[in-house]
C-alpha cells in the first residue's frame, strides 16, 4: 500500500464546513494529516501528488445503487457499475435490492457480496429487501441478513400497503438497531402515473399523480415510526409538499433522515418536453418550485442526502411509447457533474454538496467515510469543477445507457479517484 502526499489542493471538508487550499497525507490507507500551512516535504518512499489547484474531496457515498445481478446482468454488473462509480469520484455504492431474484436470504446476499469483491474496484455495501420477495406480506430474517452484511432494509419502490406487515417490520428493526429505507408514496394514488398532475401533464395527455401522494406516503410512515421507534430514512422527497411533515417528524425527535435524486434537483417536469422516455424517473419530475423547495431543503439541511438513484434500463426498455417505457436512469457517472450545475448557479456550495453526497450518507450507515479527518479511509476524489464538456452518453462505462443529460451541457471532471489510498481511476 503505497502512502500518498497531496499537495497544492483545494480541500473540500463537509465536516468543517470548509473550502480552502491545503495539503493532505496519506497512510496505510488512512488519513494521517491535513493542513493549510505549507507541505511537509514527502518522506522516503512516499508518492507526491501534485494537485494543481483542484479540489480533492471525500468520495461520494451513493445510497440506493441499482446493479442488475442477479436476472439481468446485460443491464449492469458489478464489473461496470464499479467501473462507472470510479469514473464518477463515487468510493462507496450502497446497493438495492430490487434484484431477480430479490435479495431476500443470507444466501443471494452472499452471493452479491462474493461478485462484488471480486468485480468491483470501489466499496460495495448491500441492502436487503425488507419483505420477502418484495411482496409486502412477510417480513425477511432481517437479523441473518444484518450478519451477512446488509447494512439497511427496503422494498424500493415496492411500497408495503398492509401497515401491519410494515409496522412489525418497524418493531423488529427496532429492535436490532437495523435502518430502514422507505419509499413515500400513496400507491392508490400514484398507480398508472407517468408525470406530475398539472397543467403539463394535462396538455401532454399523460397520467398524472399529486405530490400530494408523496405528503401521504410519508404521513403513514412517520406514524409508524412514532409507533415504533424505528431509524428510517425516506429514499426520495421531491415535493414542497412533504417538506413541512419531514420538518416536524424531526422536530419531534423521531429518528428520520431523508433523501433526493440528482435528477429531481436539477430537472423539471418541463424536460419531459416531447416525450422523451430518458426522462421518465419514479417518482416523476415534478414542478419548478417544487424543484426550488427542494434545493432550499439540501441547503438547510432539511434533506440530507442527495444520490443518484442510478436505475440502469436497456433500449427496449425506454424505446416505447412514455406511458409504457421503464423508469429511471443510471447516474453513478453523471452524479458530480450533475451536482456542480447547482455550484456554478450558487444554488449550493462546495462543503454543503459534499455534506449531502458523502458525509451524510456516510454517518446514516455509520460508516467512517465521507470526511477528511485523521483517520478517516482515504477515499477522495480529485476533481476540477470548471472543466466543460458535452455528455455523449455512449462514452459512459455503464452498460446501460439511459441518462437524461445526454447532450447536455455540463461543467466539471473527475481527474482521479482513491479507495483506501489506492488509483481506482484516472483520468487519461
Amino acid at each position: 500500500m503505497t502512502d500518498l502526499l497531496f499537495t497544492n489542493a483545494r480541500l473540500i471538508d463537509p465536516e468543517a464546513g470548509t473550502d480552502a487550499p491545503g495539503w493532505l497525507h496519506v497512510v496505510d490507507g488512512r488519513i494521517a494529516a491535513t493542513g493549510t500551512a505549507e507541505a511537509p516535504a514527502p518522506e522516503a518512499g512516499e508518492t507526491l501528488v501534485d494537485c494543481g489547484g483542484m479540489c480533492l474531496a471525500p468520495g461520494i457515498v451513493d445510497l440506493g445503487v441499482k446493479i442488475c445481478e442477479p436476472g439481468e446482468r446485460h443491464k449492469e454488473s458489478y464489473r461496470s457499475a464499479g467501473q462507472a462509480a470510479a469514473a464518477g469520484g463515487v468510493t462507496t455504492i450502497i446497493t438495492r435490492p430490487d434484484t431477480a431474484p430479490a435479495i431476500d436470504s443470507p444466501e443471494t446476499l452472499e452471493f452479491v457480496t462474493r461478485r462484488a469483491q471480486a468485480d468491483a474496484p470501489v466499496n460495495v455495501l448491500p441492502m436487503a429487501a425488507l419483505t420477502k420477495g418484495r411482496q409486502g406480506r412477510e417480513m425477511t430474517e432481517i437479523g441473518f441478513l444484518m450478519d451477512a452484511g446488509a447494512v439497511a432494509f427496503t422494498d424500493c419502490d415496492h411500497v408495503v400497503e398492509d401497515t401491519k406487515v410494515l409496522s412489525r417490520a418497524f418493531t423488529y428493526a427496532r429492535s436490532l438497531g437495523a435502518l430502514v429505507i422507505g419509499h413515500p408514496q400513496d400507491t392508490g394514488l400514484s398507480k398508472g402515473a407517468a408525470a406530475t398532475s398539472g397543467k403539463f401533464a394535462s396538455l401532454r395527455g399523460l397520467p398524472g399523480v399529486s405530490p400530494m401522494a408523496e405528503r401521504m406516503g410519508l404521513d403513514r410512515d412517520i406514524a409508524l415510526i412514532e409507533m415504533t421507534g424505528a431509524r428510517y430514512h425516506a429514499d426520495q422527497i421531491t415535493t414542497a409538499r412533504a417538506l413541512p411533515a419531514l420538518e416536524r417528524a424531526k422536530a419531534n425527535g423521531l429518528d428520520i433522515t431523508a433523501g433526493i435524486d440528482i435528477h429531481h434537483l436539477t430537472l423539471n417536469e418541463f424536460d419531459v418536453a416531447d416525450y422523451r422516455t430518458f426522462f421518465k424517473l419514479k417518482p416523476p419530475l415534478r414542478s419548478e418550485d417544487d424543484r426550488q423547495a427542494v434545493i432550499e431543503a439540501v441547503r438547510s439541511g432539511l434533506i440530507d442526502i442527495i444520490c443518484s438513484m442510478h436505475t440502469p434500463q436497456d433500449e427496449e426498455s425506454k424505446r416505447l411509447p412514455f406511458e409504457e417505457a421503464a423508469s429511471g436512469a443510471v447516474g453513478l457517472e453523471t452524479l458530480l457533474p450533475a451536482a456542480l450545475r447547482l455550484y456554478h448557479s450558487g444554488d449550493l456550495s462546495l462543503p454543503q454538496l459534499f455534506r449531502a453526497m458523502a458525509l451524510n450518507p456516510a454517518k446514516r450507515l455509520g460508516l467512517g467515510a465521507g470526511r477528511l479527518s485523521t483517520g478517516a479511509p482515504a477515499d477522495l476524489v480529485l476533481f476540477n469543477p470548471d472543466t466543460p464538456f458535452v455528455l455523449d452518453r455512449f462514452q459512459l462505462k455503464s452498460k446501460s445507457k439511459n441518462t437524461p443529460f445526454d447532450g447536455g451541457r455540463m461543467q466539471g471532471r473527475v481527474l482521479a479517484t482513491y479507495v483506501a489510498g489506492e488509483p481506482v481511476y484516472r483520468r487519461d
